[in-house]
């Protein structure tokens, strides 16, 4: 077992739990008639992320490492915290894709690990939540770009 996997898989599982608690805070806080569509597409990815979180959590359980837990945690998402105005629904699409780019790089980071370490299943893994990550990336685009054209 490598190392890095198991670093990279540690790192993906926080990620993911960090970012079902902001999508849930900011679908909860938005405001306004705008923010609907938002909220909607918020409250189905946490759901997606929470699914990609058990994954990676059984994948460490299967090579005999534990999932972090609340004190092993490190807050890394600055710019996906609730706005202080919360009909600034652009903030939160910024940060969401900020969250989207991160989550990316360490899904290919991982691929590489597990490849180099010869560790099919994991690369496996990060390939099928990789694309479930680009998805949602190419998603929030589009958000972005209705909201800068307004």
């Amino acid at each position: 077992m490598s190392e890095e996997v198991t670093r990279l898989l540690r790192r993906a599982y926080s990620d993911e739990i960090e970012t079902v608690m902001n999508y849930l805070t900011n679908a909860i806080i938005l405001d306004g008639v705008r923010a609907a569509e938002i909220k909607e597409s918020l409250d189905v990815d946490i759901e997606e992320e929470l699914s990609h979180a058990r994954l990676l959590g059984e994948r460490l359980k299967q090579l005999d490492e534990r999932p972090p837990s609340s004190y092993e945690f490190e807050a890394r998402q600055q710019n996906l915290q609730p706005p202080e105005d919360s009909t600034d629904v652009l903030s939160v699409i910024e940060g969401v894709l900020e969250a989207e780019n991160d989550a990316i790089d360490t899904y290919r980071e991982l691929i590489t690990a597990a490849n180099e370490a010869d560790d099919p299943v994991t690369e496996d893994l990060a390939v099928t939540i990789l694309a479930d990550e680009e998805a949602h990336r190419t998603e929030f685009r589009g958000y972005r770009k209705e909201y800068r054209n307004d």
